[in-house]
Order: structure tokens, then C-alpha cells, then sequence
């Protein structure tokens, strides 16, 4: 007599990058922010599965890329919780949160219709002014957005 399952297996990534702990709700934004809709490796994205910590949370494995920090790192908009760890030959070889950036460049767009960059070609730029919760101000106008509601390009 075989026992029931109780978990769902996913693959094991012999290399690549896990980013875990991502709100359920931030999911696919992380997955904009990461420009993995077109992707050349295999993804596989988990939303809404079961964490003691958040409720639910969701996880992103990338196999055979390692990202590099700064680009990891703007992530932390959205999901300040995130871990990341970078896995090679099966075995987590780093691990560490991530960390929101001073400066938030080109990845929000702002909602202030009235700011040139909703008019003019230009990359955004947000200063963060608060870090729990999150909050940015557009360098250009001033105006000022939750982290959570910000607006992913």
C-alpha cells in the first residue's frame, strides 16, 4: 500500500537562480521585472503555495542564469522579502535577501499624468524615501507611490 502524496515535486535545478518568499500578489511582476516572458531557459513560476511566514508566497526558478545583484535587487520594490539563492551542480551556493536600491531606474512607470516622462522618451527615475513600507518619489515631478501600487513597465 503506497501513502498519498501530500506536495507536488518540482525539478531540481542543477543551475540558475531561485528567487523565493515573492508575494503571491507580486508574481508576475517579478516575472516583468525579470523580462522572463521571453526567457531561453527553462522558468518555472509557483504562485500562491503554502508559507507559514506569508500565507501564501510565490517562487521563480531560472535555470543556467545567475543574475547579477543590481538587477535582483530592483525585485525588492515589490517584494522586499524575497530571497535569493544561486544554485550550481544541485547545491544552494549563495544565499541572501535582496536589497532595494536608492535610486529605482526605468522599471516604474509614474502615475503623475502631468510628469514628462509620461510625455517625452525618457528612462524614469524614483528615489526611495521610505523602505518599510516602501515608498519612491519620481525625481522629475516629486510625486510620490506606494512600492506595492507602483506601476511595472
Amino acid at each position: 500500500m503506497t501513502s498519498p502524496k501530500t506536495e507536488l515535486a518540482v525539478a531540481a535545478l542543477r543551475n540558475g537562480t531561485v528567487i523565493d518568499h515573492i508575494p503571491s500578489e507580486a508574481v508576475f511582476a517579478v516575472v516583468k521585472i525579470l523580462g522572463l516572458e521571453s526567457a531561453t531557459t527553462a522558468v518555472t513560476i509557483g504562485c500562491r503555495l503554502q508559507s507559514a511566514k506569508l500565507g501564501t508566497k510565490g517562487i521563480i526558478k531560472v535555470a543556467d542564469v545567475e543574475y547579477d545583484a543590481d538587477t535582483l535587487n530592483r525585485i525588492a520594490l515589490i517584494a522586499p522579502n524575497a530571497v535569493l539563492n544561486i544554485i550550481r551542480d544541485y547545491e544552494v551556493v549563495e544565499k541572501r535577501p535582496v536589497r532595494l536600491p536608492d535610486v529605482v531606474e526605468g522599471i516604474v512607470r509614474c502615475d503623475n499624468p502631468k510628469c514628462i516622462t509620461n510625455h517625452e522618451p525618457m528612462r524614469t527615475r524614483f528615489d526611495v524615501v521610505e523602505r518599510d513600507p516602501v515608498v519612491i518619489r519620481c525625481r522629475y515631478c516629486n510625486h510620490s507611490v506606494c512600492g506595492a501600487d507602483a506601476r511595472i513597465k
